[in-house]
């Protein structure tokens, strides 16, 4: 009777490990994060630096009037289990251009390190007769704490740069409109570290910061797989343990 009880308690263990955890457990594939509602005052204007760069929050379309030329600023917070995705779109003008231009998108951190795209058009050249060009960059996976020595992605601001390079002469002062909007996706526990920030990274520059405010850091779903490995370990032990002795036991013999 010892070993069904036994298994039983392995049984109950494990239904209290998970309980608290199983409700608020992520998602283990990259999953869209909820839209941020969308403010009415989006941002109609770009700075000329980072000292100056346009706060927009994550989901919200910031729109700029500039010249071709012109270098375009803006910042957004990101957090800890995200990976950030900047989308840009230049209209041009519809007459009076006579050679192609190359558009180019970038991003720093708040430390201005500037942060390699996983995936995306991240520079275009738009030929003479073209009306718009279309930029994405996809960046790494935001981590909770990393080494000094690394570029890995951290909490904090980042900072959007986006302009024309290598522009002919014949092209500047050309007016353009562009748009840009950064959206996060959230990333599974593959990327995730131990470990927090005291401050997020670019803290005492433009006011950035989530809408629900900046993650602990502390939870990753890897205490999901933990807490499901002791269960099995322990039931592991519990099966192991009940089959050793249950051949280690002498037959009876019928009668004695």
């Amino acid at each position: 009777m010892r070993t069904p009880r036994m298994l039983a308690a392995a049984l109950l263990t494990g239904a209290a490990l998970l309980a608290p955890v199983a409700p608020v457990a992520p998602a283990l594939a990259d999953t869209p994060s909820p839209a941020p509602s969308k403010s009415s005052g989006a941002p109609t204007e770009a700075g000329t630096t980072f000292r100056t760069a346009t706060p927009v929050k994550q989901g919200q379309l910031a729109t700029a009037a500039a010249s071709t030329g012109d270098y375009l600023y803006w910042v957004f917070p990101a957090d800890a289990g995200q990976r950030p995705t900047v989308d840009a779109t230049v209209t041009l003008p519809s007459s009076g251009r006579q050679a192609a231009t190359t558009w180019r998108i970038d991003v720093y951190d708040g430390l201005r390190r500037r942060q390699p795209c996983m995936y995306g058009a991240q520079s275009r050249s738009a030929a003479p007769d073209a009306t718009a060009v279309t930029l994405s960059c996809t960046l790494r996976p935001v981590h909770a704490w990393a080494d000094a020595w690394s570029n890995d992605m951290l909490p904090g601001s980042y900072y959007v740069r986006l302009t024309a390079v290598g522009l002919p002469a014949s092209e500047r002062g050309l007016p353009v409109k562009a748009e840009m909007k950064p959206h996060t996706v959230k990333a599974g526990g593959a990327h995730a570290v131990d470990g927090a920030l005291s401050t997020p990274l670019g803290a005492g520059g433009p006011k950035t910061e989530p809408e629900d405010g900046w993650s602990s850091g502390w939870w990753t779903d890897r205490w999901i797989w933990t807490a499901v490995g002791g269960v099995l370990a322990a039931l592991a032990g519990v099966g192991g343990y009940a089959l050793t002795r249950g051949r280690g036991r002498p037959a009876r013999v019928p009668g004695s």
